[in-house]
């Protein structure tokens, strides 16, 4: 607006912009021109102008060759490292973009190009606009890795085309300037050393505290050693979609093992759970005459995606609100086909959703419910069947393993369930269960599903093996339980905002994109910690954070050592802390009075697992013996019984086991290297914690 008025003043002078309308000119300053993205359609036309052609080109010389380096290689190291910007060794165009300077000089060099291209100037007149980089770069390395090449690596566009590569330069542009471009971290994780990984440089280790490998399942011993057997029996790949050759015996067991979790009388599995929702949302909308879903307004990209591509009417009700829902529910007809489509844990604020209500409303309107547990398969219920499970946990816990539904439990009322195996289950894929027919008729039409190659074998086998070890392990989430609760008591204490929420998550909020970058950078290179900043679209602008997702394999130290990086960081960037932000009226639930949320997890509930206790440093893992050999009695039909003397020695040592703990109520466990085939100890050990 600012810029509009001031061309507005020279309206007197201007044959164009004296007769040309003040709404006119509004619009074509805001509108990129179709050609040269990087320019507005009023600076494309001033191009061409007698005066203002000559007065851009000299202007914008002036701007490139103003982002010259001014400062020596240290002072900009310096600069950088006090921004949160720490340049690797090698150079990449998307480290060039973490430099202000750098990112401006870039963005000016692509204004001058597309300037000298509006004017019709040859190619060489286009460079002369541009000042060599080399000439502009003293001690900038990022500014000095982009010299050699043009701003945007594009030839100067021929007039009559459309310029493809200024449009994608262009929308890029745009994520850097709203500071919401994304930046992906070369982070290599150690199936040995859980929870660690190393970086780029192989010697570089760090601990990871945002990965969703939740309970550690991705190096689990049992899930392994069911994979590599799997992997030499079948093969490395699937061969091709379900209906052509990927239809195996191993992908028929895995949803059957679905079935049983969550006790419904089919499921289907999918390339991931993205997908799963997308296809199945998207197929029930283009089969349902006149359908309406009702859709919680945080709900997952995938989950918006599938209801888009349904082509049905969609209602958003505000987060969790029961009376928002039910006022939208009920201005439709009874007899209107109905889905509503929820989340039972939201994985970036940490709430969990009314399910049981949702039920309520749903039977009360004639509505479907539709359930997304993915972030809590595997982490609740007494058989890490979700939250649906988990509200009725004594029910659940008391039927065992039967896969019979339990008539009137929540999990029982909901209609349908989509979860994933890639997140606790620490492997890859996604799945709906539902009623035989709903699932039959998913699989019969929604093309995500038929036409998509079908999941390796070794990968659906390690799926099945992490969920009959949860199934029977309960100690894995009951632990995680308590480190979580270790972590967000402790940040707490020293007045870092947690987003409040009775799950897992733990979201700390910073509410600015470029800080919450900074925070995530100086943590990974000066702390040896990876946690990624998440900012819009994935939460809304303001609302900026790190996710912290704690596991039950990091030990004490290392929360010690979390919680010391985090203050150091927040004090040194000056992020708001939780009084921060109550004295300006809170945000996103912090400095509200909302800190006090009771955790989904009772005491009782997690000591039914022994009273779990979070491991020290040098500390070995806690194996349940008797669920490993579950798992390894039920792949015994397609791949055999393990090989060797460990198949004795671990038949031997489980059968002492039992006979020790005949006395405990607990399953036998044996503490085990992670990563390593299960060895026998030396001595018998029947620890009845996790």
């Amino acid at each position: 607006m600012d810029r509009l008025v001031t061309i507005s003043r020279f309206k007197k002078t201007c044959p164009f912009l004296g007769r040309t309308q003040t709404q006119t000119l509004r619009s074509l300053s805001s509108l990129a021109s179709s050609r040269f993205p990087a320019l507005s359609q009023l600076t494309e036309s001033a191009t061409k102008c007698p005066i203002m052609g000559p007065a851009l080109q000299m202007r914008s010389t002036q701007m490139v060759a103003g982002y010259a380096s001014f400062a020596a290689q240290a002072d900009v190291q310096q600069i950088h490292h006090s921004k949160g910007i720490f340049p690797g060794s090698e150079i990449t165009d998307a480290d060039i973009a973490k430099c202000p300077h750098a990112s401006a000089a870039r963005a000016a060099a692509r204004v001058a190009e597309e300037l000298a291209a509006a004017a019709k100037a040859d190619t060489a007149s286009a460079r002369k606009a541009t000042p060599a980089a080399a000439d502009m770069t003293a001690g900038c390395p990022f500014h000095m890795a982009a010299a050699p090449v043009p701003a945007n690596g594009a030839q100067i566009p021929n007039e009559d085309t459309f310029n493809y590569d200024q449009l994608f330069a262009a929308e890029l542009e745009k994520k850097h300037k709203d500071q919401s471009y994304r930046y992906f971290n070369n982070i290599n994780r150690l199936a040995n050393k859980f929870p660690l990984a190393h970086t780029a440089n192989v010697k570089d280790e760090v601990e990871v505290w945002c990965a969703n490998d939740y309970l550690g399942m991705g190096n689990n011993p049992v899930v392994l050693e069911t994979m590599h057997r799997t992997l030499d029996k079948y093969g490395a790949g699937a061969g091709g979609t379900r209906n052509i050759a990927g239809n195996s015996a191993m992908h028929l067991a895995l949803e059957k093992e679905l079935t049983s979790l969550h006790r419904k009388p089919a499921a289907l599995v999918f390339s991931s759970c993205y997908v799963a929702n997308d296809a199945t949302l998207s197929t029930l909308g283009s089969k349902l005459p006149g359908l309406v879903y009702f859709s919680d307004a945080s709900n997952h990209a995938s989950m918006i995606q599938g209801i888009r591509h349904s082509g049905a009417k969609k209602v958003i009700f505000k987060h969790n609100d029961l009376e928002d829902l039910e006022n939208k529910l009920r201005m439709w007809p009874l007899e209107t086909p109905k889905i509503i489509a929820f989340e039972s844990v939201y994985s970036m604020c940490g709430s969990i959703g009314p399910i049981s209500e949702i039920c309520d409303l749903a039977k009360k309107y004639g509505a479907l419910t539709f359930l997304d547990e993915v972030h809590a398969v595997g982490l609740y219920g007494p058989r890490g069947a979700g939250v649906a499970e988990h509200l009725d946990f004594e029910a659940h816990q008391r039927a065992g393993q039967n896969p019979q539904a339990i008539k009137g439990s929540v999990m029982d009322r909901v209609d349908i369930i989509t979860g994933t195996l890639g997140k606790a289950y620490g492997s890859v894929g996604g799945y709906v269960v539902g009623s035989r027919d709903f699932i039959d008729m998913i699989r019969s039409y929604a093309p995500g599903f038929i036409f998509t190659t079908s999941l390796p074998p070794a990968s659906v086998a390690g799926s099945r093996a992490s969920i009959m070890y949860q199934k029977h392990h309960i100690g894995d989430r009951a632990l995680k339980q308590v480190n979580v609760r270790e972590v967000k008591e402790r940040f707490a204490a020293l007045d870092i905002p947690v987003i409040p929420g009775p799950s897992h998550i733990v979201p700390v909020l910073v509410g600015d994109a470029g800080l919450a970058k900074m925070a995530s950078d100086k943590l990974l290179h000066e702390h040896s910690i990876y946690v990624q900043a998440i900012n819009y679209p994935t939460v809304p602008v303001g609302e900026e954070r790190l996710r912290f997702t704690v596991t039950p394999r990091h030990t004490a130290e290392q929360i010690d050592g979390l919680i010391r990086a985090v203050e150091s960081v927040f004090t040194e960037l000056n992020i708001n802390r939780t009084s921060d932000w109550e004295k300006i009226g809170g945000r996103a639930n912090v400095g509200i009075g909302m800190d006090d949320v009771k955790p989904i997890w009772t005491e009782n509930q997690i000591n039914s697992a022994g009273v779990p206790h979070t491991l020290r440093n040098g500390q070995l893992t806690v194996v349940d013996v008797a669920a490993v050999d579950v798992v390894r009695k039920d792949f015994e039909a397609l791949l055999g019984p393990v090989d060797g003397v460990r198949k004795v020695a671990d038949e031997l040592f489980t059968g002492a086991v039992k006979l020790a703990a005949g006395s405990f109520a607990k399953h036998p466990r044996v503490r085990a290297t992670v990563g390593s085939p299960i060895k026998v100890a030396t001595a018998i050990q029947v620890p009845v914690s996790a």
